[in-house]
């Protein structure tokens, strides 16, 4: 090779060096994405689009600051752009859809204001229960997987899916015994159900077909989603 040939290939390779794809951007494209699949219907997930909003802030600081060894300005770019939209466009999607989902005539209850207190020896309705008694409310729960399969017009709703799907029993104030109205019926499975209608404690505690505990509440349900 002559000396200009080996001249000119030095001042290639100082010309156009090799340069790595900042991973900070990669991560970021991957937990928009992430991010996306999991906001938009379960919003904890939100959190992802956070975690890569940081990751390519992070990505344009690297390659900004290190603009001879990393690339990827644009993909960076796009990730905090992406995520943003996801976080803020998830998290605006979720506020009002509980700001509208409670119909007409009813009040929102949260299932934990009707379990009893882990510290007490003998299971009872709490007294929010009780004062709830005949009331026309709304709330949210599982279907407990012993009710059974397909299309079903009376289940147990549980608060959430880790005792059931561990083999345990749920504990008396952790279920109400469920009945819908007016013919309807729902799909039995692991999807969070949203239900209007009317609540009521049991006078006496009531046994149910393969739960180990008494049920305290019933609900007569008008609505269901």
């Amino acid at each position: 090779m002559s000396v200009e040939q080996k001249l000119s290939a030095s001042s290639d390779q100082v010309e156009f060096p090799y340069r790595a794809i900042s991973s900070t951007a990669i991560t970021s494209i991957v937990f928009s994405g992430l991010g996306a699949l999991g906001g938009f219907f379960f919003w904890p997930a939100l959190g992802l689009s956070l975690i890569g909003m940081i990751a390519g802030w992070l990505g344009v600081r690297q390659i900004r600051r290190y603009p001879d060894e990393f690339e990827g300005m644009r993909l960076a770019i796009l990730g905090v752009s992406v995520n943003a939209l996801v976080l803020f466009g998830g998290a605006s999607m979720h506020i009002y859809i509980y700001a509208t989902e409670v119909p007409d005539g009813y009040t929102r209850v949260q299932f934990y204001e009707l379990q009893q207190d882990a510290s007490q020896t003998v299971e009872t309705p709490t007294q929010r229960a009780v004062e709830m008694n005949g009331e026309a409310v709304f709330l949210k729960g599982y279907i407990h997987p012993s009710s059974g399969s397909g299309m079903l017009k009376k289940f147990i709703l549980v608060p959430d899916l880790g005792t059931c799907c561990f083999g345990g029993q749920p504990k008396s104030s952790d279920m109400i015994e469920v009945t819908l109205m007016d013919g309807q019926a729902t799909k039995a499975g692991l999807t969070k159900k949203k239900l209007a209608g009317e609540f009521s404690v049991n006078n006496a505690p009531r046994r149910v077909t393969d739960f180990d505990n008494n049920v305290f509440y019933r609900m007569k349900v008008d609505i269901i989603q």
